[in-house]
């Protein structure tokens, strides 16, 4: 087994239970609408397991998302096209980008969600403040509740 996870398979992870969070699915109910076990689910949240590219389309479907939500607030990397490197059979520049480690890469450009947002989007408090406020049937009265709350903050 390997000492770390792969920061790109954490932060997937992450997206994967912050998404089942605030759909109030367990890991079990989660688990069992992909034929796999809540433990499963579990190393997937915390990015010890690797998310292969059908397993991520049948989450993206359950979860009722796209798939690039999974990967919303990375850094773009690899987006340039290195032309030194062509697949030949399909006739298609080939990125090296996509090797550097995501530690210390700074993109210009698209700005990243900073941690401290993702920690803070990831905490069930959040989570239940957002539930609740997506509870109120009324749209008057949720922004109403949230010109109080932002009143409040001020």
């Amino acid at each position: 087994m390997s000492a770390a996870s792969n920061p790109v398979d954490v932060h997937v992870g992450n997206r994967i239970r912050l998404r089942r969070t605030l759909l109030g699915m367990s890991q079990e109910r989660l688990g069992n609408a992909l034929g796999l076990t809540f433990q499963q689910v579990q190393k997937y949240e915390r990015g010890r397991n690797r998310v292969g590219a059908s397993r991520l389309y049948d989450l993206a479907c359950v979860l009722d998302v796209p798939v690039a939500f999974f990967f919303d607030g990375l850094p773009d990397r690899g987006m340039e096209q290195d032309t030194d490197v062509v697949d030949a059979a399909a006739g298609m520049a080939e990125s090296t980008a996509c090797v550097a480690p995501i530690a210390g890469v700074k993109e210009a450009g698209r700005a990243a969600m900073p941690v401290d947002d993702l920690a803070l989007l990831s905490r069930r408090e959040t989570i239940d403040l957002v539930r609740a406020y997506y509870g109120i049937e009324d749209s008057g009265t949720r922004r109403r509740v949230l010109d109080l709350v932002r009143s409040m903050s001020a």
